[in-house]
């Protein structure tokens, strides 16, 4: 079942806009990288990450937050429940792998919440 948050993903429009995120997480706020692909980063919160990336938009599509993630150990699983309860799951369960240094491996669904929300259920590979 459900393990707790495993992290907040927030989209950016530039380079710049994403060094800003780093100067107030890191710099600031004192938060650690915990790592960073081309176009992203992950900040470790110390009870959760946070996750920037750029895209085209940046936040004026969704907002800055784009959607919540739960860590489990069973993906497909929940999934299977979350449709079988009749809510869209519109990015089925599948395997990924961010080439970020370390790399990193993960299992991952989405699914849209009873107020419109995205959610994302999360396992680390």
């Amino acid at each position: 079942m459900i393990k707790g948050i495993h992290h907040i993903s927030m989209k950016c429009a530039s380079v710049g806009e994403l060094e800003r995120v780093k100067e107030f997480y890191i710099g600031l706020l004192g938060m650690k990288l915990k790592r960073q692909w081309d176009g992203g980063i992950m900040i470790d919160s110390g009870s959760g990450l946070i996750e920037v990336f750029i895209g085209d938009d940046g936040v004026r599509s969704k907002g800055a937050i784009r959607h919540t993630a739960f860590e489990t150990d069973d993906v497909d699983g929940i999934a299977e429940r979350i449709e079988n309860a009749g809510y869209e799951v519109f990015i089925k369960p599948n395997d990924r792998v961010i080439p970020s240094d370390p790399e990193y491996r993960l299992r991952m669904a989405f699914c849209y919440g009873p107020l419109g929300e995205e959610i994302e259920f999360f396992c680390e590979l």
